[in-house]
Parts: structure tokens; sequence; C-alpha cells
């Protein structure tokens, strides 16, 4: 089958986001493959110091959104691609170097489709995008559509997706020795202890919000009283406006005796059914055309490009990508079995986008 081969290469071309060699490598990799089956060429460009995949129009009408790094650190996930029946398993193979594949397989066949469309990879997206946002962003508002090929949710599409905000703190005290005189220094932990039920006091189920402080650090040694401590905080919600009270919060958390600074902000604003619902009803039917059962439709708290997207004032639709469960887990696979028939469908997507 030469998309799975296809994809078991790009998957022992191992990607992280960090190892810019390696992202390197794997864009050149999707270049060949591309030109393997692609009547136009692909290229590689760099855009603020990364590489890019790129094939098909410079304006496109129709923008095919992928990432090709992955989380996974070079050698960390054994072994690197194995077959187990309908499983395939291997780093980054649902999230989403299939996807990847699948975009690419479906424009087989769609003559001039390079005039009108382009077919993007970047390699910063697990990280943030933040070397890739400016170029989503101007080319989603100049297209009509946006398909984003992150795996989807047991083969439904993806038409809301929660934003997201990342910060750090970090609250400087007074070191002392904690034995003899502790009360001539100020502990940096016991306060940022106080600032940590704070910021899990600002989560909202109603709206999905969550605030969760993850990594934190603090301390030089056991018989000092910290002087430094810091704090990663991961947050999101379905809406802006949530974001934006949550960022206020934060930004303006105080202690009584130490100094707090926060860095961070808002990372990517929320995907929003109004950007998403015309073209899923759209795919709905397309499928519906080709004898396949209803796909169907979720909301997910993870963010991807598609929210940059639809930030940018296009109409997207997301999860396009694999079949398959385990995203930046050790259990990640695809199921083989869906992969042909997705490509066929996004396919004459494509071309009903065309028309």
């Amino acid at each position: 089958m030469s998309a799975l081969s296809d994809v078991q290469r790009l998957v022992e071309c191992e990607s992280p986001t960090e190892d810019l060699a390696a992202c390197d490598q794997v864009i050149t990799l999707a270049v060949e493959i591309a030109n393997k089956h692609l009547k136009s060429k692909a290229e590689k460009i760099i855009e603020n110091g990364r590489p890019v995949f790129w094939w098909g129009a410079k304006n496109p009408k129709i923008l095919l959104l992928c990432h090709l790094d992955t989380v996974w650190p070079t050698g960390s996930f054994t072994p690197t691609w194995q077959i187990n029946g309908d499983k395939a398993t291997g780093p980054g193979v649902f999230d989403m170097k299939t996807g990847f594949v699948q975009a690419l397989h479906a424009l087989v066949g769609i003559e001039n489709a390079e005039s009108k469309v382009a077919l993007v990879a970047t390699t910063d997206e697990e990280t943030g995008s933040a070397t890739s946002k400016d170029l989503i962003t101007r080319l989603s508002k100049g297209a009509d559509a946006v398909l984003v090929f992150e795996a989807s949710l047991d083969g439904k599409v993806k038409t809301g997706r929660k934003g997201t905000a990342m910060y750090q703190i970090k609250v400087t005290g007074l070191a002392a020795h904690a034995g003899l005189e502790p009360e001539k220094g100020i502990n940096a932990t016991t306060e940022i202890a106080k600032l940590v039920l704070q910021i899990a006091a600002l989560e909202n189920p109603k709206f999905g919000t969550t605030a969760v402080p993850t990594v934190m650090k603090s301390g030089s040694t056991t018989n000092t009283v910290p002087a430094v401590a810091t704090l990663d905080i991961d947050v999101r919600s379905f809406t802006t406006a949530e974001l934006e009270r949550i960022d206020k919060s934060i930004k303006n958390l105080k202690s009584e005796i130490a100094r707090v600074e926060v860095t961070g902000g808002i990372n990517r604003p929320p995907l929003e059914e109004s950007s998403t619902l015309g073209l899923y009803e759209k795919f709905e039917a397309v499928a519906a055309s080709l004898g396949f059962a209803k796909i169907g439709n979720a909301s997910v708290g993870g963010a991807s490009d598609g929210n940059l997207a639809a930030a940018a004032g296009a109409k997207v639709l997301d999860g396009l990508g694999a079949e398959g469960h385990g995203a930046h887990a050790p259990s990640e696979f695809i199921k083989i079995s869906t992969l042909e028939p997705r490509i066929k469908l996004i396919h004459a997507f494509i071309n009903e986008l065309l028309k």
C-alpha cells in the first residue's frame, strides 16, 4: 500500500520539534515523497529559521494545513515502527504524519489543483507555532477554506477546539539558613504555593475552562530557605472571554512579601463552531454521496493551527487526519484499514470545494 509505506518512511524519520536538524530532514523527505506522487513540484522553504513543506499555490483558495514535528525525543518510542493486525504504531503516526500523507494522496489526480490549492506542513506546531503563526495567518486570510489534517476523534472531524494560554510565574524571595535563621529569609516555595491555589480556583467548568498549574521548581538545597520558585500554567477554554478573564487574573497575581513576575499569555484563540459548521455540512454531504456513514463531529480540548486559521477569519474544518488513538502517548496508533477510504473522501471533498 503506497500510502502506508509513505507513512512508515515519515514515522521512521523521527522529528521532535526541538531538533531542528531532524525537522529539516523530515521536510526533505516529505518533499521527496510528494514529488513521487504529484506532477507539480513540492519545495522546502524556511520560515523564521524553521523548515516548512510547501506544495501548490502561493496564495491558495484552499489550504491543506499539516505539521510534521512530533513530541517524541529521538529514540524514545520503541519500536519506531510496528504493524500488528490493523494497527500501525510509531512516534507521530497518529499526530499527525498520517494526516499529511492522507492530504498528499488526496491531491493525486485533481487536475490543476496547484493553481488554487496549497499543502503546507510546518515543524513547530507542538510547541505553539511561534515561527509559523504569521505564515498560517497570512495564508488563512486569503483562503476560502482551511482544511486541517490533525487526527480525527474516532473518525469524527473537529468543529470546536479550546483556545490556549501558557504562562510561567517566577517568585523571588530571599535565601537564608533554614535551620539557624529562617526568619531572615523570604520563602519562595511558600509564596508560590499560595498562588497555586488562586490559579486552580480560576477554572470554570461551564465553559470548559481549565487553569492547571503544571511544572513547579523551587529551592537549591535542603537546608536553605528557597530564594526562587517557578511555575508553569496551562490554561484552556472554549471562549475568548474566559481566556481574557484568566489572562487578566494571572497577570495581576501578587505576593505581600516576594517579587512576582509573570510571562506568557494567550497562545491560540478558540476554534468556534461558527467558523466550522458550513464546511462540516458540505463534508457530510460529500460523504453521503459516496455511500459513507455519517462522519460526525466533536469539540475537543486540544488546540491546533486550526485555531489560528479561524482567528484570521477563515472557514475551517479540523480533524481530517488519521483514525486511531493515543496522541502523545506510548499507545499511539492508526487504523490501517481507514487510510484509503479517508483519502478517497478527502479527494472528493477537495473536488467539491474547487467547483
